[in-house]
């Protein structure tokens, strides 16, 4: 009531100036940055139908092939000892009886020959698997692409 006897009425405007101050600080930053995150050669990737696995899905089956051809399996009470074929097919049978929809992968020593990563493909699918991935490593960046197909010397 006094501020009404005085004469002065009370303003009903938002200040808007510091907003746009901010905004066009952020702006500035942004513009700075941008170009910062988009890093290495633009280059026409193939297009795939494969999808991620989701980020909920359950720990996969991993079937892993190591230089010598000895196969490991991720399951049981020894996932780092070597296990021969048939105890594979049982332990992953089993598992996909629990989970059917788990995820199998295969995961093999770029040194192996080819035939020796169809043999262990071919006892998960016997064991029950209907879809199988590979795991692989991201290429290096800085190897040359040839280098990949005359091997290391």
């Amino acid at each position: 009531m006094a501020q009404l006897s005085r004469g002065r009425r009370l303003m009903g405007e938002i200040n808007v100036v510091p907003y746009i101050d901010v905004m066009l600080v952020l702006l500035i930053i942004f513009m700075v940055t941008a170009p910062l995150l988009t890093q290495g050669v633009k280059v026409d990737l193939p297009k795939a139908g494969a999808e991620p696995l989701p980020p909920e899905a359950q720990e996969p089956l991993v079937l892993s092939i190591d230089k010598q051809g000895r196969l490991y399996l991720n399951v049981g009470a020894t996932p780092n000892a070597a296990i021969d074929e048939t105890l594979v097919g049982t332990r992953v049978q089993a598992a996909l009886r629990r989970a059917p929809e788990r995820p199998v992968l295969v995961k093999a020593d770029e040194s192996i020959p080819y035939g020796r990563v169809v043999d262990a493909m071919v006892i998960l699918q016997r064991a029950g698997a209907k879809k199988v991935g590979f795991i692989t490593d991201p290429l290096d960046e800085r190897r040359p692409a040839g280098a990949a197909a005359s091997g290391r010397g």
